[in-house]
């Protein structure tokens, strides 16, 4: 569930409301990008992507996500002492939260030079039927634009910290009830929107959402180009692994999964104590500039 938004209380209620990760441990390997990521329900916005991504790098091995970007001290802490080899860290959006003070160019470049594998995440617009507050929500008349936009600032908030192009950026998209068509229609079109703009800037596009709402709407688009590239699916089984429960069939296959499989864990490494998500990960992270 989205740490972002929701109290503690709420993300242990929320498997049909969606959320947000962050990421650990394993080793990158390059591998080549497969293109069975889901396209147009709705409204198309645009042909195939225009430009041709290079080989990801992906990472396989455990990971965590917690709001606000650990400190390089902590960081290197749990590098040693930690199973993690993966962050996921939230590099901007409307509707992101937490404070960042650690989250520049020279962190970056510091704790991916330790090992350290990091996962970007962008918090948008969020679904116009979603319950709550947020600064940034999409409409039907608005969400084409405001894909394109803040597809557009993601990839110049990714480059703006070092994340080289052919690194995926991960839309982080709350859940909402499935049966409202219009407003998943609305969240289609801004996906795409966002998609399209991103690869645009030569960056891959993932997406983060609940397996029963707002990931399994993305997951019934038949397969395409303006779609997210990797999934990040939040189903809280306890079970560390992106096949083994699976709820989405051969859907991104080949290096293109992460599953946030338990939430809110205190977990202390090296001395250093954070609340964290759990994620198995199996998907492409940031190539870093050196």
């Amino acid at each position: 569930m989205a740490r972002h938004r929701l109290s503690k209380k709420h993300r242990t209620i929320a498997m049909a409301t969606g959320g947000v990760l962050l990421l650990a441990g394993g080793a990158l390997t390059a591998q080549a990008a497969s293109s069975g990521s889901p396209a147009p329900a709705a409204a198309a916005v645009g042909p195939a992507r225009p430009v041709s991504l290079s080989k990801p790098a992906t990472y396989t091995g455990r990971a965590f996500d917690t709001c606000t970007a650990p400190t390089l001290a902590q960081m290197k802490a749990w590098k040693t002492a930690s199973p993690y080899g993966g962050a996921a860290v939230y590099i901007g959006g409307k509707n992101r939260g937490c404070a960042q003070p650690q989250l520049t160019r020279d962190w970056v470049k510091s704790v991916s030079a330790v090992g350290w594998k990091l996962i970007p995440l962008y918090v948008g617009a969020q679904p116009p039927c979603k319950s709550g507050s947020n600064p940034e929500r999409m409409t039907a008349a608005t969400a084409a634009s405001l894909g394109a936009t803040d597809g557009a600032d993601a990839g110049a908030k990714a480059s703006a910290l070092g994340m080289r192009p052919g690194s995926p950026v991960y839309l982080d998209m709350e859940g909402f009830d499935l049966t409202n068509t219009s407003c998943k229609d609305t969240v289609l079109t801004y996906t795409r929107a966002w998609n399209k703009a991103l690869h645009a800037k030569g960056y891959r596009t993932g997406y983060y959402g609940f397996a029963s709402s707002s990931a399994a709407a993305v997951a019934a688009v038949s397969p395409g180009t303006d779609m997210p590239d990797a999934i990040w699916y939040a189903a809280y089984d306890d079970v560390e692994s992106t096949t083994t429960g699976y709820p989405f069939g051969t859907k991104w296959s080949g290096h293109r999964r992460g599953h946030q499989y338990a939430i809110n864990k205190k977990e202390t490494y090296g001395g250093v104590t954070l609340t964290v998500d759990r994620n198995a990960w199996d998907a492409p992270v940031a190539v870093v500039a050196k």
